[in-house]
C-alpha cells in the first residue's frame, strides 16, 4: 500500500480516501492488488497494482477491463480514473491499448 502511494505521489494524484477491495469478490486468482479511492475533486478513482516476472501482453488488457467491469458491478459506481501501477515489462501493444481504454500508467521502480 505504501508503493502504491508514493508512486501516486510522484503523478501528484491524490486520494482522499483509499479502500482495498478483496481479489476474491472479484472472482479472480490472480496475484493484483486493487484498491477504491476518492480523490480531491471528489471523483472515484480505481487503482489496480501488478507486479511479476512475466510480460503483460495485449490479452491481459482484456483481462484487465474485465476485472475493471466487474468491479463497477460490484460497487454500484463507475469511475472516472482508472489507473494501472505495473513491475513488469509491459508489451508496446499492450500499452497503447491501455491508453486508448483511458488508463493511467505508472511503473515502479
Amino acid at each position: 500500500m505504501k508503493d502504491m502511494i508514493t508512486s501516486l505521489l510522484t503523478k501528484k494524484i491524490i486520494l482522499k480516501k483509499v479502500t482495498p477491495i478483496e481479489t476474491a469478490l472479484l472472482k479472480t486468482r490472480k496475484k493484483i492488488a486493487v484498491f477504491s479511492g476518492v480523490d480531491i475533486n471528489s471523483n472515484y478513482t480505481c487503482v489496480f497494482m501488478i507486479e511479476r516476472k512475466s510480460r503483460f501482453l495485449r490479452k491481459d488488457v482484456k483481462e484487465l477491463e474485465e476485472l475493471f467491469l466487474r468491479l463497477v458491478s460490484l460497487s454500484d459506481h463507475n469511475f472516472k480514473k482508472k489507473i494501472l501501477i505495473y513491475k513488469m515489462p509491459i508489451c508496446s501493444h499492450a500499452k497503447q491499448n491501455l491508453k486508448e481504454l483511458k488508463w493511467t500508467l505508472i511503473e515502479l521502480n
